[in-house]
């Protein structure tokens, strides 16, 4: 069952930008990768440094307090320190609202 949740709008978030965004009590970091919208949870999975202040490059994003990185469309790790995949989200657009689906 899905339950999607309004977390922003397709104007708030440039392309190449990330936002801290909360989704029923989850801090979520959702991403713009050229007009597409992605979400995982916030927290780096090595010391819980903050995705959405991470450096993003392509679908990559740098976790900013060891640089531990991330694939933001799998949650999968793509570099150390970090060996635990963060969490993703199903991501849809409504009109200009964005949606994520914290289920």
């Amino acid at each position: 069952m899905t339950h999607f949740v309004k977390v922003a709008r397709t104007d708030e978030i440039k392309p190449g930008q990330a936002r801290l965004v909360d989704a029923r009590g989850r801090q979520i970091a959702l991403f713009n990768i050229n007009g597409e919208f992605f979400a995982t949870d916030n927290m780096c999975t090595h010391e819980q440094g903050s995705l959405a202040e991470g450096e993003i490059s392509g679908h990559e994003v740098t976790c900013p307090l060891h640089g531990a990185k991330f694939d933001v469309r799998t949650g999968s790790v793509l570099g150390p320190p970090a060996y635990d995949d963060v969490a993703c989200y199903s991501v849809r657009v409504m009109g200009t609202d964005i949606e994520v689906d914290v289920e």
